[in-house]
């Protein structure tokens, strides 16, 4: 054993290289059995509680994981790999700032510890700090080259900036050195102008029978070969292989849709009625929040693109704030969401939205106005109220097919995501959340705003005058040349919105017949025009 585990006996330390052994196999219930047994006997003992912090961090309980990280840091001060720990549980929980410190002290007390500086890159880029990102991604890459994590989180971070040349250079890279990298050839495949091409399309195939690509590498691939035949304009094709990729995608996304509509409908009924007005000193709650919501693909980096070209925006992407709020909440009551909320007291919200705005006020600090693009947030819209009275809440909508094909033709990494892997299922996830706004826009007229991705394509400056006033911000002209707006965009619409406004994005009409199967999920009567 080594001296990291000092001062645990023979069956001690037995058990703890088992419960590290599960934890580091994605079986965290199974390692806190044994973790929790170690601290019933060790409770002091650092090594223990940094054990028991990577089991709670693994199960959703980030305060549970920074207490224990922080009890064995004080018994450990100078340990690089319990800063790190702090600081990723620090970030969990929404305190970026004192995370960075805790990752920066890791990277100072070890400088060769690549993990450490994979990490404070992987937060830097979470905290647009985006050159100081790229030297740590360096550095990570540096002293250990065999980290792919690593490479990809920077070659992603070169796309993003639309540095596309270094780009295609760190992806090729990386397949140089391990050809069944399924990420990179995706990451590839969304550079159009020097991605894959066909004469890439044997390798490809190639890691779909390579025992050493994992499913999720095959995944990876089968949606890269779909988006070469679709570029090659093979379109039946590109059909075949996203059907058989999407079989395989299922089995590591399982999706209950009838679990998902029983919650939507919990949601919906809990929040039926527009909440009391706020107590005297809260109607100003949430002002200059803008949340950006609806399905993925729906031109949602686009709204957000346009906003933040507003010298009074800051586009802070995609946050999980909301989210663990009320998961926050949910721990603290152990009771689901939205069980509780009919129990909530208008002081009770005002606390949920003093938290949401603790854990994002770093995205205040230089502009006013900040936009929270986390699509799945149009569920929660009735909380944003009750919590947020001055909020708005943007809801981007695109024309039905195209939105659920475009999503059916992305590869989508994020929990929750299941949905897209069948026709069925987006047609009822997309009709779940029409439902949801219509309910919102009913019960609240003046804060939630529905934003037409075809209406900006007819009109981008009426379009983006009505955007604006809704959001309470004076015109301006910058909004309109979006495109040339410099920020890093971390959505898989990065590169299209450096480009002008585009009237020939759609794809169903090219696909033809074979998309009346969504068409029919999606309620269609007539499928031959699909409206």
């Amino acid at each position: 054993m080594t001296a990291r585990i000092q001062g645990l006996d023979a069956a001690a330390q037995a058990q703890y290289a088992r419960a590290t052994a599960a934890l580091a196999a994605g079986k965290p219930r199974e390692a806190g059995i044994a973790a929790g047994q170690l601290h019933g006997r060790f409770p002091e003992h650092p090594d223990v509680l940094h054990l028991v912090a990577g089991v709670r961090g693994r199960l959703g309980d980030h305060a549970g994981a920074l207490d224990a990280a922080q009890r064995a840091l004080a018994l450990r001060p100078d340990d690089a790999l319990l800063y790190c720990m702090v600081g990723n549980q620090l970030a969990a929980t929404g305190r970026l700032d004192a995370a960075l410190a805790a990752l920066q002290r890791a990277c100072v007390l070890q400088p060769q510890l690549a993990l450490g500086w994979y990490d404070l890159g992987v937060l830097q880029v979470r905290a647009v700090q985006f050159e100081a990102a790229e030297a740590s991604l360096r550095k990570a890459v540096e002293l250990a080259p065999g980290n792919l994590r690593a490479r990809l989180q920077l070659a992603d971070l070169l796309k993003s900036s639309g540095r596309l040349e270094d780009a295609v250079t760190a992806y090729r890279g990386i397949l140089a050195a391990c050809a069944a990298c399924g990420d990179a050839w995706w990451g590839l495949a969304g550079i159009p102008a020097a991605g894959p091409g066909a004469g890439d399309i044997p390798a490809m195939q190639a890691v779909l029978h390579d025992p050493a690509a994992s499913e999720r590498d095959r995944v990876a691939v089968g949606f890269s070969i779909a988006r070469v035949l679709d570029a090659s304009g093979r379109y039946p094709e590109a059909m075949g292989v996203l059907k058989e990729t999407h079989a395989h995608a299922q089995a590591l996304q399982p999706w209950d849709g009838a679990a998902f509509g029983r919650g939507v409908d919990a949601v919906l009924t809990a929040f039926a009625r527009a909440p009391a007005p706020p107590p005297a000193g809260a109607a100003a709650l949430g002002q200059g929040a803008i949340f950006i919501v609806g399905l993925p693909r729906s031109a949602s980096t686009l709204t957000e693109q346009v906003l933040a070209s507003h010298p009074q925006v800051n586009g802070s992407g995609e946050l999980r704030d909301l989210p663990q709020v009320l998961r926050e909440e949910s721990q603290r009551r152990g009771r689901h969401y939205p069980d509780w909320a009919g129990s909530m007291t208008p002081a009770d919200w005002r606390r949920l939205g003093a938290r949401y705005l603790e854990r994002t006020a770093r995205w205040r600090r230089e502009r006013p106005c900040f936009t929270d693009k986390l699509p799945g947030n149009w569920l929660h819209a009735g909380a944003i109220r009750a919590m947020l009275p001055a909020a708005r809440i943007i809801v981007c909508q695109r024309d039905p097919v195209e939105t659920c094909f475009s999503c059916y033709r992305q590869y989508m990494t994020a929990d929750g995501q299941g949905w897209t892997h069948r026709f069925v299922d987006l047609g009822a996830y997309w009709g779940a959340c029409d439902r949801a706004v219509r309910q919102w826009l009913a019960l609240f007229p003046e804060h939630v705003y529905t934003q037409s991705y075809e209406g900006l394509l007819a009109d981008p400056e009426g379009s983006v005058r009505a955007l604006l006033a809704f959001c309470g911000l004076p015109f301006q002209p910058g909004c309109l040349d979006f495109d040339t707006n410099p920020r890093v965009v971390r959505s898989p619409s990065a590169l299209q919105v450096r480009e002008p406004l585009r009237h020939d994005t759609a794809r169903a009409p090219r696909y033809g017949a074979l998309l009346n199967p969504l068409r029919r999920a999606l309620g269609f009567v007539d499928i031959a025009s699909g409206h």
